[in-house]
């Protein structure tokens, strides 16, 4: 990958032989979202950040009690789910191995995030 650096962010060029249809790639930092958040609403990147660190921290939160689900209308829901044990195969040696049983967060998009990506 190429990497350039467009408009505070970063940009990769992806290679061509990729199956993906996209031509590059945009990420944004933490520290990135924090001033991108101080800019637009008018307040200090500190204040931001701790807005920032305030909302993560609340998500953390929620999803650690028993039934936690967030839910933010046109943007998306964070819910966690249980994910069973089962067999798999190592991929270099084709030996089955057993994944343990693990608690995951997923994520689904809203209606406004869909339709503005």
């Amino acid at each position: 990958m190429v990497k350039m650096l467009h408009d505070n962010h970063r940009v990769y060029k992806q290679n061509p032989n990729s199956l993906m249809t996209s031509t590059k790639e945009v990420r944004m930092t933490k520290q990135e979202m924090i001033e991108a958040m101080a800019k637009d609403a008018g307040i200090t990147k500190v204040a931001a950040g701790a807005a920032l660190e305030s909302f993560i921290d609340g998500i953390l939160k929620t999803l650690k009690k028993k039934d936690g689900k967030i839910t933010l209308v046109g943007f998306g829901t964070f819910s966690k789910s249980r994910r069973k044990a089962r067999i798999g195969r190592n991929p270099q040696t084709g030996a089955e191995i057993k994944i343990k049983a693990a608690t995951v967060v997923k994520f689904k998009a809203g209606k406004k995030l869909k339709t503005s990506v």
